[in-house]
């Protein structure tokens, strides 16, 4: 097992492999009005849908942000329709856990880990992910599940993520990360999504 000091807390964290165990998926911000001018959208939503159809076959909860929907519009509908049960969490600040509310659904799942989705990667996603490091979360970026507008602008928020202590993934290294093993049924499930 691998540690590091966090940036911010001084605590000692583990680097481990990602356990389901204490989990939550975090979908962050993929609206009509915004997600059409993002960098590689058409892979981006692909890999949420991945993600979103995984975790419910481990049962890793899902917990979906939007900012500031009245001027952005909604949850973009390829991703809604897959979690219809899941009430988008409101917010106007940047980063999710400005909101009470969120901060709620995180302790109601008593979340200890976030995996973190959606856009955009240097604003939304990065400020979450630098915010719940400080908080004494694990944080993983999925690379290929999150955009911004320019591909610059994400190659940073991705950079200062992992400055600042989060795990950097992508969509199909954190399934198998989670599975650990084959022959399992939620390895054949999960298998169909990765082909």
């Amino acid at each position: 097992m691998l540690y590091c000091v966090g940036p911010n807390t001084g605590s000692v964290e583990a680097l481990g492999l990602l356990s389901k165990d204490g989990a939550v998926l975090l979908i962050i911000d993929i609206q009509e009005k915004l997600f059409p001018h993002m960098h590689k959208k058409e892979e981006v939503s692909k890999n949420v849908r991945r993600l979103i159809k995984f975790v419910k076959v481990v049962g890793i909860p899902i917990v979906l942000t939007e900012q500031y929907p009245k001027g952005l519009g909604r949850t973009i509908r390829e991703i809604k329709e897959l979690i219809p049960e899941v009430k988008p969490i409101e917010k106007v600040e940047f980063s999710c856990l400005g909101s009470e509310e969120f901060r709620g659904a995180l302790k109601r799942l008593d979340a200890k880990t976030l995996i973190l989705t959606g856009i955009e990667t240097h604003i939304c996603v990065s400020q979450t992910a630098i915010e719940a490091l400080d908080m004494g979360y694990g944080v993983h970026v999925v690379s290929d599940a999150t955009s911004s507008r320019r591909e610059e602008d994400r190659t940073v928020g991705i950079e200062r993520m992992r400055q600042g202590g989060a795990v950097i993934s992508s969509t199909e290294m954190l399934i198998y990360e989670v599975l650990r093993r084959a022959g399992t049924k939620e390895f054949k499930e999960a298998l169909r999504l990765v082909k």
